[in-house]
């Protein structure tokens, strides 16, 4: 079987096995698709698939030159047929006249028309699987091919035609197109944004409002865009518009539209406007959602909801549609021509059940881009052979410090000891303070499957009760590990300081360690205020936290920034690995004392290896914001009649500090919460690519990661950049390519990225675990935004967040009346500003299965709305009824829903 690589879900199907990959195609494949070729090679590194790759370019018999007037395409395809027939007759002499059959599987009619009357067995993909009786369901992992779309779709034009490539790259060249990233709006999906990649340009981003405009973009594709005439620019809609139209796909939208009218005339919030003309690049994956079902009995064509509501609803083709009915399940899209709705595509594979804890985790590592599965032989081969153990070699040409008192402190059950430290008194009256970081370089070579591995997954993802590791487990959590009583290989950063903490000597060395204690950072607490305790590892622990203070207080004094995070860790069910209560996330001081050596480590080696390697050291950065970011955090401060003042870290930092209110202890947190909100995301950059290395937060000119090499494989790049500048290693190219070391800067900031979004997902769903048993708790909680038609509460207790709206599409509303300058929300006779303290119920809201979310609705301060009822929408009236003690009943009265709110008192009116 030879095939093309559209069919890659088909591919990938257990039941397809003995494929013949040739070399032509493999090559076109990886340069179409990098993820596709991927997933080719996986499949051809399954030994029970039994795939195979014959390099028909490098075979004297199969190998054709390009005839006079051929194009590539054809020359390619005459290439496939004559490989195809080559084998045919090479396995009818193997087996006897041919008992075993090759069959040439192509979506190309021409090329089959050819095939055909060369004499071969060739199969059209849809044919081949139809053929395959008593697996009906290999039918709905089939690609549409653009043929086949346009029989299923209707004839009515709904969308422009898009431009040739030719035409769009001419446009771009002239200026009549610009070309960017579309963008899709979460909360609107008539609308998007395209930010322009072009540096130099001298607008940055176009609004594209309507389906016309968006003309067939998908989230994240690459267009090329019309900017319109200035007198057509308009602002972005407060609307908040979801596709929750019935399936009836091809529905007129002209209402909905409509509604993204009314746009305000004051020029400052007019943004540039335009269409989209073309596309240039489909950045489309297999997307995780569920099947909305045809209400049509008997119907094979159901719409897909994606989790992500940045992407349209998918129309498929399923004969298991009762069957996926409230599972999660995996689709891709094939196309989405001019005449149809919504874009075609196929199911590639059920997940699970709704709901189900491992699905839900699957479902928000493949949306987050997260590569999780179980490592492949080809990386587990470059592992260390077990028993592993220090050999004479590495005695020769490490520094011995295994007569150390060198210690770790971490959280409770860490077992991925990235780090540990020493303290002790020189004869010269002095101190010598060591950080001693896992030497995980020394486990992975430069270019093997295992360096590459690690390259691509780019850091250790921690979800609540799972960890996906950057590196195989004997490494992260055995050889690498640095955990007591064992010997282990590190890299050692050691100084000379003097009582007050000022560096004398700095020295770097690969070494062999052996750990005296594994502590949690209570225990190393314990033992610093145990007056009784006067052992090596408690005199070392004690001048580390004395050296730490002084250590952050001239940190601080420079101008770092101390921010807050409102995040609440779970205690996990170590069974069920269910959310069982909220730990209290308490401070101690040996936290700061390990992160300031660990800042410490990271700014002498960034300083080493920017010496050294000026061009190609890797280096990260944390940009200071725009003077517009502070906008919200200056308001917020004003509102209690506090100053914030922004023109420099130190500034901001010293406006932080003083920032108190009486009676108000919670005040200044919240304020560094609002703070750590208006931060630009810190990066990792090659040096030799920029100018500017400053990280605002930590107010230190230079930086980069070195003390995590584990779980990140930034810091395993910088130590093969130190160990070459200490001459304990040998360089290789790409680490003195600038170029490959942006590119891969871009890959680490992207996977960092996707991690954090991971990170928080599960903890969102966590949440919703935990809030499933509870029923309706009221819980205390403060402001965190106001806006035109609702609160954003923080509730401290959960560390979480929710909205409060006022509006209500059913009811009539309550008036309302926002001041964007304060800001304040005037609700009839109540005003609501930033930092308000308020009572709220919260609640899980299950009525969406696939977007379940946490309610709250107000209790504190009660808002009027005539004469009694809250102002709540209706999914939360329930709620506010239920906690004052009154009762709601639902009634159908002519076709219309009504409800009946009865309150606690005799005098108050029935609404």
């Amino acid at each position: 079987q030879l095939i093309k690589f559209s069919q890659i879900d088909i591919l990938e199907d257990p039941l397809i096995r003995n494929v013949i990959i040739l070399q032509i195609v493999l090559q076109e494949v990886r340069h179409r698709s990098a993820p596709v070729y991927k997933r080719i090679k996986d499949a051809i590194h399954e030994k029970e698939k039994h795939f195979y790759t014959f390099t028909n370019e490098h075979h004297r018999e199969t190998f054709i030159e390009r005839e006079q007037g051929e194009s590539a395409n054809d020359r390619n395809d005459r290439a496939i047929r004559v490989a195809a027939k080559w084998y045919t007759d090479h396995l009818a002499k193997k087996t006897d006249g041919g008992s075993l059959k090759v069959v040439l599987l192509t979506d190309d009619r021409a090329n089959k028309e050819k095939a055909e009357q060369y004499g071969l067995i060739v199969y059209r993909c849809e044919e081949y699987i139809k053929s395959l009786i008593g697996n009906p369901e290999l039918m709905d992992r089939l690609a549409l091919q653009p043929d086949d779309q346009n029989e299923i779709t209707g004839s009515k034009l709904l969308f422009p035609e898009h431009l040739p490539l030719s035409r769009i790259q001419s446009g771009i060249k002239n200026g009549m197109f610009l070309q960017g990233t579309f963008h899709a709006n979460r909360d609107n999906y008539l609308e998007g944004k395209v930010f322009i990649n072009r540096e130099g340009e001298e607008i940055n981003e176009v609004l594209l409002q309507g389906l016309q405009n968006l003309n067939r973009a998908v989230h994240q594709d690459v267009v090329a865009v019309e900017l319109f005439p200035k007198e057509r620019w308009v602002a972005p809609s407060s609307v908040v518009l979801q596709d929750d139209s019935p399936n009836d796909e091809d529905a007129e939208e002209d209402e909905t539209e409509n509604k993204l009218k009314g746009v305000p005339s004051d020029p400052s919030v007019l943004k540039p406007t335009g269409r989209v003309v073309g596309i240039i690049k489909r950045n489309w994956r297999p997307f995780c959602g569920m099947l909305s079902q045809s209400m049509i009995k008997e119907a094979t064509r159901h719409l897909f909801t994606p989790a992500d509501r940045r992407i349209p609803r998918i129309r498929i083709e399923t004969r298991q549609a009762a069957n996926l009915v409230g599972q999660r399940i995996m689709v891709a899209i094939d196309g989405w021509p001019k005449n149809s709705r919504y874009p075609n595509g196929h199911f590639v594979k059920n997940l699970g059940s709704a709901g189900d804890k491992e699905t839900e985790t699957e479902v928000l590592l493949l949306e987050h881009d997260v590569p999780h599965q179980p490592f492949s032989q080809a990386v587990l081969s470059f592992l260390p052979k077990m028993p592993w153990s220090i050999t004479e070699e590495d005695l020769k040409v490490r520094a011995d410090l295994r007569h150390l008192c060198v210690c770790s402190v971490d959280p409770p059950g860490c077992t991925d000891i990235d780090d540990t430290l020493h303290c002790r008194e020189l004869e010269n009256g002095n101190l010598e303070v060591g950080v001693h970081i896992a030497d995980v370089s020394h486990f992975i070579r430069p270019g093997n499957a295992l360096d590459q591995e690690a390259a691509s997954r780019g850091t250790t993802v921690y979800l609540c009760g799972k960890r996906i590791d950057m590196v195989p487990e004997l490494l992260s959590s055995n050889l690498c590990s640095l955990r007591s009583n064992v010997e282990r290989l590190a890299f050692s950063c050691i100084w000379e300081m003097n009582h007050n903490a000022e560096i004398l000597k700095a020295h770097f060395t690969k070494s062999i360690i052996n750990s005296k204690a594994s502590l949690t950072y209570a225990e190393a607490q314990m033992r610093i205020d145990d007056g009784t305790m006067k052992d090596d590892i408690t005199k070392s622990l004690r001048g580390l936290n004395r050296l730490a203070k002084i250590l952050k207080g001239r940190r601080i004094a420079k101008g770092a920034l101390t921010l807050s995070s409102p995040e609440v860790p779970f205690h996990i069910n170590s069974e069920t690995h269910d959310p069982i209560d909220l730990q209290s996330k308490e401070l101690k001081e040996t936290n700061s004392m390990v992160e300031e050596f660990m800042l410490l480590a990271n700014i002498s080696v960034a300083q080493k290896i920017y010496d050294e390697f000026s061009e190609c050291a890797l280096l990260r950065k944390h940009p200071s914001p725009p003077p517009l970011n502070y906008d919200i955090l200056i308001k917020a401060a004003k509102s209690r009649d506090l100053n914030i003042h922004t023109d420099s870290a130190k500034a901001l930092a010293d406006s932080l500090n003083n920032a108190t209110v009486e009676n108000f202890p919670y005040f200044n947190t919240l304020l560094r919460i609002l703070a750590t909100r208006c931060m630009m995301q810190a990066v990792y950059f090659c040096s030799g690519m920029d100018s500017d290395f400053h990280h605002y937060g930590l107010a230190s000119p230079i930086y980069t990661h070195f003390t995590s090499p584990i779980r990140r494989y930034a810091d395993i790049i910088v130590h093969r950049l130190l160990a070459v500048a200490i001459n304990a290693d040998s360089t290789y190219p790409d680490l003195m390519d600038k170029h490959k070391q942006s590119a891969l800067c871009n890959n680490l900031n992207y996977r960092h990225k996707m991690a954090q979004y991971a990170q928080r997902a599960s903890v969102a769903f966590h949440t919703q675990l935990f809030f499933k048993n509870k029923g309706i708790i009221n819980e205390e909680g403060f402001i965190l935004f106001v806006k035109k038609n609702a609160i954003i509460i923080l509730i401290p207790k959960f560390g979480l967040e929710g909205a409060v709206f006022f509006d209500n599409k059913d009811k009539p509303s309550p008036h309302l009346s926002f001041d964007s300058e304060g800001p304040t929300l005037k609700v009839e006779e109540h005003t609501f500003r930033m930092f308000d303290k308020v009572k709220v119920t919260i609640s899980l809201d299950a009525s969406n299965i696939q977007h379940q979310r946490i309610r709250m609705a107000l209790i504190e301060p009660v808002v009027s709305v005539g004469s009694h009822i809250a102002a709540a929408p209706r999914e939360q009236l329930g709620i506010w009824c239920l906690a004052q003690g009154s009762h709601l009943s639902r009634g159908i009265e002519g076709g219309r829903e009504h409800w009946l709110f009865t309150p606690p008192t005799d005098n108050s009116c029935r609404t």
